[in-house]
């Protein structure tokens, strides 16, 4: 006889058995969770938070280090949105850390990026008004392209509306009148090529002639700055012979100076007594003359006078 099998207790086991598979797995990861200790943080954000959604990753320098925990709008600000986040405990949140929303390529997953955080920084801490410390927020790379493609196209447009403005009427006439104008000069300037091509040619040799010519006045300014040197030490040598002939005079009027009060009296001397030996030695002749033999038998002594 064959047994008969129950495919709906079959059926409920499978199912059974399944979800008991499925659960132990959710058991252990979420124990494994539960394990990781997490501080929590606000962000608020001037933007739009499209594409993010709770339990989106929140990474520290490319590190995921929590996830978005709930997002909602701002209470008592409709124009900002509030991000909640869980953060594992002992990441560097500090005063300077910025949170930023970012996304994995132009249509990617979006995410909080936190950044920042300096050594120097203290922790940040919850402010009084806040349940939990609030980090600070920064435009996101979308917003900040769509603040500078905002500006670049305000630019272009005032830039289209001053070049419609500027290319009126009038002004069109007059750019028109100019074209013709050049045109008219350029003909005329074709006319010309020759006389151009010589007024070239004779500039190059008026160029030429004031090269030479500045050569030329640089070798006499040369010449006269030699000249004036020369003149210069000339002047110098001159002013150094007068000092030697003014010393040299001075030397010769002291010189006389000390003839004339040293010498000239000895010479008034021996002139007096040469005078005496003059007179003596005509003296001398006299006699003599008079009496030759005195040379033999010397002078005769006087004769006496009446009485002696």
């Amino acid at each position: 006889m064959e047994t008969k099998v129950n495919f709906a207790v079959v059926g409920a086991f499978v199912l059974v058995l399944g979800a008991a598979f499925i659960g132990g797995i959710l058991w252990l990861s979420s124990g494994k969770s539960f394990r990781a200790s997490y501080d929590t943080y606000l962000v608020y954000m001037s933007e739009s938070v499209s594409g993010l959604s709770p339990d989106a990753p929140v990474r520290y320098r490319g590190v995921q280090v929590g996830r978005v925990r709930r997002i909602s709008l701002a209470p008592g600000d409709v124009e900002k949105v509030l991000l909640t986040l869980d953060v594992q405990r002992g990441t560097p949140i500090k005063q300077d850390t910025i949170a930023v929303l970012q996304s994995q390529g132009l249509t990617g997953i979006a995410h909080v990026e936190l950044s920042g955080g300096s050594r120097e920084s203290p922790q940040l801490e919850t402010l009084p008004n806040e349940e939990y410390p609030v980090i600070r927020s920064g435009p996101s790379l979308m917003l900040r392209l769509d603040t500078e493609v905002s500006a670049l196209l305000e630019n272009l447009n005032r830039s289209s509306e001053r070049f419609n403005a500027l290319l009126d009427d009038r002004n069109r006439n007059a750019l028109k009148q100019t074209l013709v104008s050049l045109e008219a000069v350029s003909r005329t300037l074709a006319g010309r090529t020759a006389a151009i091509d010589s007024g070239v040619t004779d500039a190059a040799l008026a160029m030429q002639n004031t090269v030479q010519v500045t050569k030329e006045l640089s070798q006499l300014l040369e010449r006269v700055q030699r000249s004036a040197d020369a003149f210069d030490r000339m002047t110098a040598e001159g002013a150094l012979a007068g000092a030697s002939a003014a010393r040299a005079m001075d030397s010769a009027r002291t010189s006389l100076n000390n003839f004339s009060g040293q010498t000239l009296p000895d010479a008034q001397l021996l002139i007096t007594e040469l005078r005496s030996l003059t007179v003596s030695l005509k003296h001398l002749s006299d006699e003599l003359e008079r009496d030759p033999s005195m040379l033999v038998r010397g002078k005769s002594s006087a004769k006496p006078g009446p009485g002696e």
